[in-house]
This record gives structure tokens, sequence and C-alpha cells, in this order.
């Protein structure tokens, strides 16, 4: 169980401890959703506390200065909306199966980031790990499942970050999805907000306005106040819940590139290890756009490479446009510094005029996640189309194979694996002044692209905050998977390859020796930690590319979008094509 020093914790005397850091109150009363109210004593720096008889289950609010009815910013649980009371949870009551599950080594990682409102609650997605287990997934990523504002989110609108969403399960069910998962050898990530609050439910400016730095703006507002001891363990404590209360065997940190803390950061991961202990195999992964290497030796696993995919999506798509005008030009460079060196930017100006990015050729391939799509790069797009939609398939087929053979850890976006052709939307649940203001901002997002410089264009844009743009996100798997038109096949032989011939050697693998072939074509050659060599050829362009012949001793471990006898004779890669061997250390 965790320990704690924020929120409602019920000891083994059936004793409830509430806590409460409001150091902009004057006075702090703790109302029972009996109707009970006691005074809660005043500590020091601005801490308030009191001890209740009381089981679990019991609602409960603070009450500040009198006034204003709040709930437990701390809340493991919400009997209703962010706005009503919160409830007392005893951890410590659910019946683990699966008492022996210390997780899977980080490089066996393979991930499938899903939306659980998306799939039906913790019972829907409960319902596809069998699938995903025997396809060659071995973990789970849960969109953030704090409690936002409304029934719908992608969640990353939390408002209170130890509540899991009501709509989505109980607690309890949460837990049993976890234990199903490992019980079948699915590791669970969550992913974690801990750069701001969503705009509707957050309390904290009435009675804790030094959680924030109003020297500092976000995206979001102002930044939150990492200087501070009480904010610092506000996070720390909601890592250590998910990691010990529930078990997950990993965190995703959502754009720690809005943390200006390093030290924050860093201190995260240490209190992480130390809780977790030595057994537990535990991973911390990060989305940062600073591309800070140095992080990567300093407590966490590994980073999502968005550069990895930006320059793969120029590649595919030919898009130009926002972000992928960093990567547009000489890109098929640029996907031989990813495959040889990690990051793309490491140091270099981007288009913001800023310099971005930190020497990473020295880290191994496993401190990069790739990814052909994802939650932000597919629902972030106006209309939220799926790559399948926007590429040729045939050199889609070769990035598949690149992105799942590849020593980086690869990482799926549900319904990916069968080629889904449903959007993945922006859906929010606002309304009044806050959803026309999500409504519109979402729109004017587009307004710098050719395609939307006109308002009527942008009008076309999808409603968040409609219930039609949230059914238009739920993926909708085939029931006669024949009508795939062979991805399942392709993503089940591709991950069966990866188990068996890449993960075991992964450990104490190297970033590759890379040569461009041509434009869209290069050779990449990665040494593996037991001395073999994988070797990947791959041609994205328009035209043939010359490549020398396989190493003497290699074996052929896939291909696609060539004839094989005609490759071995000539070296020749046809556009659209891929060529992966594996010559192994004897």
């Amino acid at each position: 169980m965790t320990l704690s020093t924020h929120g409602a914790h019920l000891d083994s005397h059936g004793n409830t401890h509430f806590a409460l850091w409001a150091p902009n109150a004057h006075e702090v009363a703790l109302v029972l959703g009996s109707g009970d109210r006691y005074a809660m004593q005043a500590g020091e720096h601005g801490w308030f506390a009191a001890d209740v008889a009381c089981p679990a289950g019991t609602r409960y609010q603070f009450l500040i200065d009198g006034q204003h009815q709040v709930p437990d910013p701390a809340s493991r649980a919400q009997a209703h909306d962010v706005h009503g009371p919160s409830v007392v949870v005893d951890p410590r009551t659910y019946p683990w199966v699966h008492n022996d599950w210390q997780g899977r080594p980080w490089h066996e990682t393979v991930l499938y980031e899903l939306h659980v409102g998306a799939l039906g609650g913790y019972a829907g997605v409960a319902r596809e790990l069998p699938r995903l287990a025997e396809l060659g997934i071995t973990a789970i990523e849960l969109m953030p499942l704090g409690s936002f504002a409304g029934q719908r989110n992608w969640g990353y609108d939390g408002v209170l970050t130890f509540a899991p969403q009501r709509e989505y399960g109980s607690p309890d069910e949460l837990r049993a999805l976890i234990d199903q998962a490992h019980g079948l050898g699915l590791m669970v990530f969550v992913d974690v907000i801990y750069n701001h609050f969503g705009p509707d439910g957050n309390y904290l400016g009435l009675y804790a306005r030094d959680f924030f730095r109003h020297d500092r703006q976000t995206p979001w507002g102002d930044a939150i106040d990492f200087r501070r001891r009480e904010v610092r363990d506000f996070f720390i404590e909601n890592a250590l819940m998910w990691l010990l209360d529930y078990r997950v065997d990993g965190l995703r940190l959502d754009a720690v590139h809005a943390i200006e803390d390093d030290d924050f950061l860093r201190e995260l991961a240490q209190r992480v290890r130390q809780a977790t202990g030595s057994e537990r195999q535990v991973h911390l992964v990060l989305e940062n756009e600073d591309n800070n290497a140095a992080l990567l030796q300093d407590g966490f696993d590994a980073q999502w490479n968005d550069d990895g995919h930006n320059v793969l999506h120029c590649l595919l798509t030919g898009e130009q446009e926002g972000y992928y005008a960093d990567f547009t030009q000489d890109a098929t460079r640029k996907l031989a510094r990813c495959l040889g060196e990690g990051f793309i930017y490491q140091g270099e100006t981007s288009r913001r005029g800023t310099a971005r990015g930190q020497p990473s050729g020295h880290l191994p391939p496993t401190a990069f996640v790739l990814f052909l799509q994802n939650h932000d790069q597919t629902g972030n797009r106006a209309f939220g189309e799926r790559l399948v939609s926007l590429a040729d398939p045939e050199a889609l087929r070769a990035a598949v194979a690149l992105h799942l053979l590849c020593p980086m850890v690869p990482l799926l976006f549900m319904g990916e694996e069968w080629g889904c052709e449903q959007p993945f939307l922006f859906f929010t649940d606002h309304h009044d002044a806050l959803g026309d203001a999500v409504r519109e901002g979402r729109r004017s997002e587009f307004a710098d692209f050719a395609a939307f410089a006109d308002a009527e264009r942008r009008s076309t844009i999808p409603d968040p905050n409609a219930l039609s743009t949230f059914h238009a996100s739920v993926p909708q798997r085939p029931a006669d998977m024949a009508q795939s038109h062979g991805w399942p096949a392709l993503y089940q032989q591709l991950l069966a390859l990866r188990q068996r011939w890449i993960t075991p050697r992964l450990p104490g693998a190297q970033l590759a020796q890379v040569t461009v072939l041509a434009e869209g074509a290069l050779t990449a050659a990665w040494l593996l930690g037991d001395g073999s060599e994988l070797r990947i050829d791959l041609n994205l362009g328009e035209a043939d590319a010359a490549a020398a012949p396989p190493a003497e001793g290699a074996d052929l471990l896939f291909a696609t979008g060539l004839e094989l006898d005609s490759y071995l004779q000539s070296g020749t890669l046809p556009p659209r094509s891929l060529v992966a061997t594996l010559r192994i250390q004897s």
C-alpha cells in the first residue's frame, strides 16, 4: 500500500486519516456524506488533518473557509463526477490472483496503446487481452485514467490524478484487469499527466495557489511549481499509487518538456526504484520534445521517439505541414540518423528557431520507443485519419516491418494491427462557454494548414464535444479478419519473428550502422548483444535502389515488396520493399 501524505488513508483499525494541503485557507472542515462535519486541525506548512472512524465507501468533501465544498485533490475514487464527493478506498481488500508476478524485462516490451473508454471500459479491454497476447503484444498502455469532467475525454484533461474515471469501472475492476493481464504474461502501463490539470474541476486555486507558478506559463496556464516539497510529493505519491496499489508495471510520463525541473523527474525515478525494489521489473518512459538524452541514463528506461515517427510519416505520405516541416528536407538522411543515433534532433535548430535535443548515439536502441501511429499523431489530425488511409499499402507494409523488426521498442496503436479504417478523433465532453472555446480552439489549430485556410472548411472539423465524434473513434474490428487485407497475419508474423530471433539478443545491442542508398532507401545493420548482426534493407522511395548483397552466412528473416531471387541476384531493391536478414554469431 502507498505511504502518502495527501488524501484519505484507511488504517487497519477502521480509522481514516484525512490530509489536505491548503496553504491559502484559514480553516478547513471535513464533511462526510452522512452530514457529519469535523474541523480539521491546522498544522505546519499549510497542512490540515483529521482522523475519523469511518470505513471504505465513506463519501466526503472538504469545506474551505466555510464557503467552498470541494473534492479531495488526491481522491482515490469519486462517487459521481469531479465536482462531487470523494470516496474512501481501501486498496488492501482486492484478492490478487497473480501475487508472484514481478513483470518482464524492458527489452521484451511490445507496447499496445489503447483508450479504455473507446474499448468499452475495463471489462471491454479485458475481453481483448487474450487476443493481444496471442498476437505477440507484451504490454498494454492505458491512456490516462485520472478523473476528468464529463463522461468522455482522451484523459489529458484530468483534474483528479489519483481517482480512476468512474465511467470505466470501479478501482477493483481496474485491479481485476491488471490481474488478468499479468496472468496472460502482459505488462500494464498507465499514461500519467504531471505537467498540467484540465480546465474544468480543478479547485486547487481556491486554497493552494502555491501549487502553481504564476511567473511561468505553459500551453495550459500557470506552470506547476515543482520547487515545493508538497507538490513534488503529490505527484510522486501518485506514481507510487499506480505501481504499488494497482501493481502496474510501468508509467509513461506525458510531455515532461513542460516540467522545467529535471530534478523532480530524477527524484521521482529514484523514489520509484526504492519503493518497488530490485525484484520487480518496473519501467518508466518519457514523452519529451526536448530530446533530453541525459534522463535516459538517470532512472528512465526510454522515450517516445517522435522524431522517428515524423520522418517515417513524411516518407510514407509526403506531408510537409505543421511539425512535419522539420523532417521533409533530406528525409532519408534523417531516417538514417534516427536508426543510427536514436534522435534526429540532437541540438540542431528546429523550425521554431530554437535548438532542440542532446546527443543520443551512445544509448542502446531500446532507449527509444518507435511507432508509426499513436493517439497524438493520429488524433491530432483534423479528421483523425489512420495511416492505412494515407499511405500506399505496400510502402506501409515495409514500414511496419521496419517498425517491428528493428531493435527499438515498438508501440502499436489500438486497431492498427487489423488495418482499422475508423478515425481516432479528438473528443471531449465540455459544455456551455468552455465547450464553445474547446470547439473553436480545436478548429483554429488548423488555420495555418492550406486545406483549412478558410473558416468554412474549418467548420467541417468534427466537434470534439459531439457524442458522434466519440462514437466515430471506436475501433470496429471485423468479425471476419479475412476482410482486413492481410494486416493481422502480417503483424502476427513479424511479432513472432521478433520474439524468436531478435528479442533474446537485444541486451547489449548497439544502434545501427546506416548507409543511404538513394532517396527513400537505406541499409541499416545493428550489432546485437550476442554478436549477431541484424540487417534491414528498406526502400520507401519511387525508384530502384542498389544494395550490397547480404553478408555471408546471413539468414533471411522477412521480405516484402520484391521477388527474393531477383533481389539476391541483382541486389536491387524495388520501390516500397524491405528485406531483413540475421547473421547469427556462432
